[in-house]
């Protein structure tokens, strides 16, 4: 449920990231996640210019943290997305039971409630933990989910990824043109998982204190269809295991005209909440509040 796996293996192209994932699905899961770790320092090393958005994001979020402490909360983030992105290249053919072997499953009451709304589910996270964990699951279990996705620039990694999702029967809508294809589903009483922290130009609203360009489509959306905006997060807890918490709906803030803005507001608020719980494994290097500072707003 997202790009990042894509933009931390891209560079090297689909036929490699086929090799890498090639060999990966041959390791045991600790190997894997020592290739992941060691993907994210060299990551960390030569991706200058997200290791230094990493560090000043994270005075955002940590205003007292020192500028050491910053740069190793940093790496921290980089070795998690290197761990998350090759524990995904390594999941083809991982069942059930396999995600059930290592990872802690609460609050699937709230999934059930929410379906029986008859409305459909937004199912919201972030490029936080280990997402594509809860959408296999979910998709494995039998629930009917589809989750908006970005491409990639290249063709062979957009096909890697795809497959590895679509494999566990995650349905998969380009982000773009997908209005329609959203509405049908949740029509139907589907599941749409949405990953709305990043960077857009819609409203500037409060991220970590600061105005942050969000996207309000998935508060537009449940306006429309009345769908269920369920929150869902699965972390990371060391030595190969996971926890993947389903928590309960989440309800607009009130007193916004703009439509959709109540919405995301909570779905912000919900989001720092989880990510100071666990901040080193949140997507500190995308560059979150780009459009604000270039507004003048920060």
């Amino acid at each position: 449920m997202g790009s990042v796996s894509k933009r931390l293996l891209a560079s090297a192209g689909g036929a490699a990231l086929t090799r890498l994932q090639s060999s990966l699905v041959k390791k045991s899961p600790d190997k894997v996640e020592q290739i992941g770790e060691r993907l994210g320092r060299l990551f960390f090393r030569l991706g200058t210019r997200r290791r230094e958005r990493a560090i000043a994001n994270l005075s955002f979020g940590f205003p007292d943290m020192t500028l050491e402490d910053r740069t190793r909360m940093a790496l921290r983030v980089f070795e998690h997305f290197g761990r998350t992105s090759a524990d995904f290249l390594a999941s083809k053919g991982r069942s059930k039971e396999d995600i059930e072997a290592t990872t802690e499953i609460v609050g699937i009451e709230h999934i059930e409630s929410a379906l029986a709304g008859g409305k459909g589910v937004l199912l919201i996270t972030g490029h936080f933990g280990n997402w594509e964990r809860a959408s296999a699951w979910l998709s494995l279990a039998g629930y009917p989910l589809s989750v908006i996705i970005r491409d990639a620039d290249q063709k062979g990694v957009n096909q890697v990824v795809n497959d590895l999702r679509t494999e566990s029967g995650t349905g998969v809508i380009p982000r773009g043109n997908s209005a329609r294809q959203i509405l049908e589903k949740l029509r139907a009483n589907e599941i749409i998982g949405i990953l709305p922290d990043q960077n857009a130009e819609d409203a500037f609203l409060p991220f970590f204190g600061k105005p942050a360009g969000t996207n309000l489509g998935a508060g537009v959306i449940q306006g429309r269809t009345g769908a269920t905006v369920l929150p869902v997060y699965c972390v990371y807890l060391g030595n190969g295991r996971y926890k993947m918490v389903f928590c309960k709906q989440l309800k607009a803030q009130e007193g916004f005209e703009t439509k959709g803005e109540g919405m995301l507001r909570a779905v912000n608020s919900w989001l720092e909440e989880v990510i100071r719980e666990y901040p080193d494994q949140w997507l500190w290097f995308h560059d979150r509040w780009r459009n604000a500072r270039e507004a003048g707003l920060l």
